[in-house]
């Protein structure tokens, strides 16, 4: 990947992004950390939503599923975690969207151990099913949704 080459994807003059960005290393850590912080809002808007009876392991099931259905930003979200393990300096935007997974988890539990639990699995549950060749139904999602944030606990 170039500079000329993003310029010329985004429809803009081949000096546009090095204006915006000292080089393609943070060129591209911007664009993985958009993708990472617009599912998290999206996750947070369910949270916060008013309660209209609807349980919300099942809008977040659903989310899952659209989620995948176009799956690059779910697989900006992966490869800036694995750039997050390699280079500290990445790891603030994965902090906001573990605390964001912790967040939802709080509707159900306050088990910290259980919260932590729900937080990792999530993204588990989902690079499996990037792998899938048949992924979960958002059926499928809400029934390990609710085996991770049970009823009553």
């Amino acid at each position: 990947m170039s500079h000329r080459t993003v310029a010329r994807e985004a429809e803009l003059p081949a000096t546009a992004s090095t204006y915006y960005f000292e080089s393609i290393d943070a060129l591209l850590t911007a664009a993985l950390t958009s993708c990472m912080n617009e599912d998290a809002e999206r996750i947070r808007a369910l949270i916060e939503a008013p309660d209209d009876g609807t349980d919300k392991r099942r809008g977040l099931a659903l989310l899952m599923v659209e989620i995948l259905s176009t799956p690059g930003h779910l697989l900006a979200e992966f490869e800036l975690c694995l750039l997050a393990s390699r280079r500290p300096d990445l790891r603030g935007p994965t902090r906001h969207w573990a605390e964001t997974l912790r967040a939802f988890a709080r509707l159900f539990t306050d088990d910290p151990l259980r919260v932590e639990v729900f937080s990792n699995a999530y993204d588990g549950l989902l690079l499996k099913a990037l792998m899938a060749d048949e992924p979960p139904s958002a059926d499928g999602f809400e029934a390990m949704l609710r085996q991770l944030l049970p009823d009553g606990i």
